[in-house]
């Protein structure tokens, strides 16, 4: 099992981690959290209804990958809309934004948490690994955290299509993008195993 998801009897999955692969993965989490940010309510402890109450931005985030993991809900994936279309899908964009990015950077800060929970819990093997069992709902949400990895990864790789995926098995290993690289689609063949025991 070392390297791939496999289901568990009755839901769930097992992954077989070694030390290191333990020590990326939750680098990797804690760095998303970093970079989802605290909750809107964060700076208003006290008054708890403040999470609740709280608007989102309306506008898409500066960093490049903060705009791919909250890409904006209105836009013309076919070719560049006219000055009128624009306008609107920007003004539609905005208002779904303000209401929804909070919970959608929620969903993912949990998922992340989630990730580093299950890894803290870990009890290690003999040999340095450790065995990773998750439960039906810990896969969905480990299933979510290493999506939004691979996009903030692919975003800082500036991959847009599978094209660039082919490029990147082709770098050379003195490039510097190469421990990202390999980060990348090594996380892609976690999810992808996984993605398959959550398969009825």
């Amino acid at each position: 099992m070392p390297g791939t998801f496999e289901p568990l009897p009755g839901g769930g999955a097992a992954v077989a981690l070694d030390d290191v692969e333990i020590s990326i993965i939750r680098s990797l989490a804690v760095q998303l959290l970093e970079l989802v940010g605290p909750g809107p309510g964060e700076d208003a402890p006290d008054d708890p209804l403040a999470e609740l109450f709280a608007e989102g931005p309306s506008e898409p985030p500066k960093d490049p990958v903060l705009r791919r993991l909250f890409p904006d809900a209105y836009s013309d994936p076919e070719g560049t809309p006219g000055p009128k279309e624009a306008e609107e899908q920007r003004a539609y964009s905005a208002e779904f934004r303000r209401y929804t990015e909070n919970d959608l950077r929620a969903g993912k800060r949990e998922s992340a948490l989630a990730v580093i929970r299950s890894l803290d819990a870990l009890t290690p093997a003999g040999d340095g690994g450790a065995i990773l069992k998750l439960s039906a709902e810990e896969s969905r949400q480990w299933l979510g955290a290493l999506n939004d990895l691979r996009l903030a990864i692919g975003s800082r790789l500036e991959i847009t299509d599978e094209d660039d995926t082919d490029l990147l098995y082709r770098l050379p290993d003195e490039d510097p993008r190469k421990p990202m690289v390999m980060a990348y689609l090594w996380l892609g063949g976690l999810q992808e195993t996984l993605v398959s025991t959550l398969m009825p």
